[in-house]
């Protein structure tokens, strides 16, 4: 069938979406000359295949008929009460009070900003941002045709001062944002945390503006050092804040289980979007969450996962001193958890020009910045992923990217076009460099 011929039966959303490469990231890492610095996938070692074999296998010749049955849309109730004591145990007496009204589970974090979307966000709606964020959250904002409005953030996030100033910007020009996102723990893509105080002063901020904010948190349990900060839930008194947890980093991403934390008025509505998109999470998923976090053994297992990628994240410092010339003027953060470590290239540096040779010649792929920015910049900006690579593969691979610096450097091929605020794309006729390139630029984090 003709593509323009189908145009016409689209609809407007389907109009306006471009192409995810999220998925077919896993075949530029199945390329065994790639070295692949990009998606946030966890290291495979982690997963604890024998354990979840044995208590799946138990748990579906007791409970299988039940399990391979519908479901209720909010979540398995025994499942509910193990996320619940889970809670406590990792995050405090905060989440005591908690019932399993408060929650919804779903297909990990990707989906519950699906239905924060298009629960709250109509067409034209604005929602802010900060400037980076995660690229997942801006295609499910930009899918419900909202309009995304960035902050620029700083070493803590995003900024509460610019914050309250776009705010009041915003509202000047008659828009009044329902949303704030955030990640304000090991940040994805930077890596950064938001300290207690400012915490403090967005909910204050999100109060005065009467926004609902989105605390999305796949990294706060990966915590390699320095102190832990409360979550925005935690600071909440008025049931604003909408928390999203999901296991894919902590324990393995084919699970496909999350669950968001709320108000129960705010989790009834999500329920009733829920329903017409796939009626139930997955019984096998849930009968699999609930049997790992019954065991007992996820303390354990979290610090083994801790202690791997504390150890990579070193190897990912180290290489970066060692292998990048201070001349080039590069800064990085140096982040306490998560699984990003960020680049920020001089502003006459471009991550795509960058790319595009680090993927050809060098063998070496990352997510280039401005992917992450609302605004179209960041065009001077990587991430860099330490989960995935094995420790020898990270050092080579940072060695591998500075080699490609070093090249576009030599030659100038790195300077911005008179004009223009970075250098073009250089230009190929390789089709696959250019679906490399594409899809290097995607990302999800759930």
């Amino acid at each position: 069938m003709d593509a323009r011929y189908l145009e016409r039966f689209l609809s407007d959303a389907a109009r306006g979406a471009t192409r995810s490469e999220i998925r077919e990231l896993l075949k530029l890492v199945a390329r065994p000359e790639i070295i692949s610095l990009a998606g946030g996938m966890p290291a495979p070692e982690t997963f604890p295949v024998d354990e979840l074999a044995d208590l799946l296998g138990r748990a579906l010749r007791e409970e299988g008929r039940s399990a391979l049955q519908y479901g209720t849309t909010e979540g398995d109730a025994e499942l509910k009460r193990e996320i619940l004591r889970f809670l406590v145990e990792t995050e405090g007496d905060s989440y005591a009070g908690l019932t399993p009204d408060h929650l919804l589970v779903t297909s990990a974090s990707q989906q519950s900003l699906d239905l924060c979307s298009r629960t709250f966000l109509s067409p034209y709606d604005a929602v802010v941002v900060g400037l980076p964020s995660y690229l997942g959250a801006l295609g499910a904002f930009r899918a419900a045709g909202a309009r995304p409005i960035g902050v620029p953030a700083d070493a803590e996030g995003l900024r509460s001062d610019l914050l309250e100033e776009r705010l009041v910007e915003a509202r000047g020009r008659g828009i009044h944002p329902k949303l704030l996102y955030l990640v304000p723990d090991f940040a994805n893509p930077t890596g950064e945390t938001m300290g207690r105080t400012r915490r403090a002063e967005i909910l204050a901020i999100a109060r005065d503006f009467d926004l609902l904010v989105i605390e999305d948190s796949p990294y706060r349990l990966l915590r390699y050092s320095g102190e832990t900060q409360p979550t925005l839930a935690s600071l909440d008194r008025d049931g604003r804040v909408l928390a999203l947890h999901s296991l894919s980093k902590i324990l393995a991403p084919g699970i496909r289980l999350g669950w968001l934390v709320a108000h129960p008025e705010i989790v009834a509505r999500l329920v009733v979007m829920k329903q017409p998109v796939d009626l139930c999470t997955g019984g096998l998923q849930q009968l699999a969450a609930r049997v790992y976090l019954r065991a007992g053994g996820f303390a354990g297992h979290l610090e083994r996962v801790r202690a791997l990628y504390a150890r990579q994240l070193d190897v990912l410092l180290a290489a970066l001193e060692r292998h990048f010339d201070p001349a080039w003027g590069a800064r990085w953060t140096r982040p306490a958890g998560g699984l990003f470590a960020w680049i920020v290239l001089p502003p006459w540096m471009d991550a795509r020009t960058l790319l595009e040779l680090a993927v050809r010649e060098y063998h070496v792929a990352f997510v280039v910045g401005d992917a992450f920015h609302a605004d179209g910049s960041g065009r001077n900006t990587l991430r860099l992923n330490f989960s995935y690579a094995a420790p020898a593969r990270l050092e080579e691979g940072v060695a591998r990217l500075a080699r490609a610096i070093a090249h576009l450097v030599r030659e100038g091929r790195l300077r911005a076009e008179p004009g223009r605020g970075s250098a073009s794309f250089v230009a190929s006729d390789d089709a696959w460099l250019q679906a490399t390139w594409r899809l290097a630029t995607a990302e999800t984090h759930d």
